[in-house]
């Protein structure tokens, strides 16, 4: 039944010594596996019903397998299932999307799983493809182990609403995607991070205040070592004009603790009280030399100061300068009337000046003497026309001038940097006097002068402000709290600050001289001494005033 249901596959011999017999070459059994399918039919082919032989060529092939070697072979067997590799046309045509850098993440991803291990490194010579590969020393010398993640690729965002996905690394042939943050996010990190509080990483441990923090942040800058020798003189100057009558009573006051010197000092004092050289009007203590002296022009150059004149003012007639503004100290006042620093004789030839002040400075021992030496005189009622009517080369006051600080020590109160606050409505008394002696009226302002010291702001410390109100109106004189800088630094002591001051001497109004002026005249010249104020402001405010915070103002 075997032999009768079975046929061979093949009819020629499969032993080797038959095969040689009958001239046929060596059977390979690789051959076998790459032929191709026996046909349906007898004798190894297909018939029309796809069916493998007969049975009687079945058993014949048995029956030779039974006698002859056995062999292997493949059997491929037709199981009806259609051919995928010739047939690609129901599959659909996708287009890959893969970029260098990047997948798109759009469509269907068709990108190899694995790609080829330094795929995107450009080939150059050997030299350099081996050393990518191979680990050594990159092109600036330094080690490599070959394994190292390369640098992360930037990846431009056209679009901020657009997933994008940039390369973070890549090891072995495997790259790691990762969606690339918004700029938004970013800045919303970084803000996050800035809002955390700031936790110490160092658990277990309290420190204690960092030492020199407040030197750190201090805001004093002290003076260098290297300041040239005429700077340091400059500042010496000035500081002892500052602090001369703080020395001059220290000085007395010494001088009285020894009873070596009570022989001297108690006729000093008692010629100090009797004394009318300061109300006299005839300057006979008045000294020259003293006013003369290069230490006045070391004085002068520190800030600087600088005098400037509008006309020229004859020698024949007499004249009232009236200072705007007051300031601290007057330092532009004692400069440019005071001394010959800036050069009154020359701008005003045959013209004598002084500076009036108070009458209780000079009532102070040793300062009195110094402040007559230097041509001041007092600014009383008595002085003031005595100075304007006896002197002279006719006795009658020809070629006399008087300065006079308009706005006294309440208008050193208003006195702040880059501002203008003059007292100077209420203020007619000079021009009163102007009239009864006859002087011609000439306003002088001074850019510049408020600048030099800082004081608290009346505004903001309303009771202080009130406080020495009270003061000026019981000792006529008052106390404001400023600052500006040191000997040896540039931000905290009572010397004043080094800006420029200008002093500029306006045109004179003419005056007819009445013994009992009426309150209209009075007025009308009042009027006309504020309009050419106001114009030397409105002309040099510009040259002088750039770092102003407000116009000039007339207050009170």
């Amino acid at each position: 039944m075997a032999a009768a249901n079975s046929a061979p596959l093949n009819d020629e011999p499969a032993q080797p010594e038959e095969r040689e017999k009958q001239q046929l070459p060596p059977k390979s059994y690789a051959d076998a596996v790459e032929q191709e399918p026996p046909a349906k039919g007898t004798n190894g082919k297909n018939d029309a019903n796809g069916t493998l032989g007969s049975n009687e060529n079945r058993a014949e092939h048995d029956g030779s397998k039974q006698t002859g070697h056995k062999a292997s072979v493949l059997r491929i067997v037709d199981t009806g299932a259609p051919d995928t590799n010739d047939k690609h046309g129901d599959r659909p045509q996708i287009e890959r999307q893969e970029s260098k850098h990047e997948y798109s993440a759009t469509g269907l991803d068709d990108t190899p799983r694995t790609p080829p291990r330094y795929k995107h490194r450009k080939t150059g010579s050997k030299s350099s493809t081996s050393s990518q590969d191979k680990p050594g020393t990159d092109e600036k010398g330094t080690k490599t182990n070959g394994f190292e993640k390369p640098k992360k690729p930037k990846v431009k965002d056209d679009h901020k609403d657009t997933t994008v996905f940039e390369t973070v690394g890549e090891q072995n042939g495997s790259k790691l995607i990762s969606v690339q943050t918004s700029g938004t996010y970013e800045k919303q990190i970084r803000r996050d991070e800035k809002r955390a509080p700031k936790t110490d990483h160092e658990e277990g441990l309290t420190s204690g205040k960092k030492a020199g923090q407040r030197w750190e942040r201090s805001a004093i800058r002290f003076a260098p070592l290297n300041v040239p020798l005429h700077r340091r003189l400059q500042t010496l100057v000035v500081l002892w004009h500052t602090l001369c009558i703080a020395i001059c009573i220290s000085t007395f006051c010494f001088l009285c603790a020894i009873p070596l010197f009570w022989p001297l000092l108690i006729p000093y004092m008692i010629y100090c009280m009797s004394s009318k050289a300061s109300t006299s009007g005839t300057m006979s203590h008045r000294s020259e030399f003293l006013r003369s002296l290069p230490v006045w022009s070391l004085f002068a150059s520190y800030f600087p100061a600088r005098l400037h004149r509008t006309q020229e003012l004859p020698p024949t007639r007499k004249y009232i300068f009236g200072y705007h503004p007051h300031g601290i100290i007057s330092m532009g006042a004692f400069a440019a009337f005071s001394t010959e620093a800036l050069g009154f004789s020359q701008l005003f030839p045959g013209i004598k000046n002084a500076l009036l002040t108070l009458d209780t400075n000079f009532k102070i021992p040793i300062y009195r003497d110094y402040a007559l030496a230097m041509g001041l005189a007092s600014v009383s009622k008595e002085s003031c026309e005595n100075l304007l009517s006896k002197g002279g080369p006719n006795k009658e006051g020809m070629g006399r001038a008087i300065t006079i600080v308009v706005g006294g020590a309440r208008e050193s109160l208003d006195a702040q940097p880059y501002q203008l606050r003059l007292v100077l409505k209420c203020r007619k008394g000079f021009v009163k006097m102007a009239i009864r002696t006859g002087a011609d009226l000439v306003p002088v302002l001074a850019f510049g002068e408020n600048d030099l010291y800082d004081q608290f702001q009346p505004d903001s410390h309303p009771k202080i402000h009130k406080f020495q109100l009270i003061v000026k109106k019981l000792l006529g004189f008052t106390i404001p709290l400023f600052h500006a800088r040191g000997v040896f630094n540039y931000d905290v002591g009572l010397m004043p600050y080094r800006r420029p001051v200008n002093i500029v001497v306006g045109r004179p109004i003419r005056v007819a001289q009445t013994a009992k002026p009426d309150q209209e005249e009075i007025d009308r010249v009042h009027e006309l001494y504020i309009q050419e104020l106001e114009r030397i402001w409105e002309t040099w405010k510009d040259d002088f005033a750039p770092n102003r915070k407000e116009e000039l103002q007339i207050v009170e």
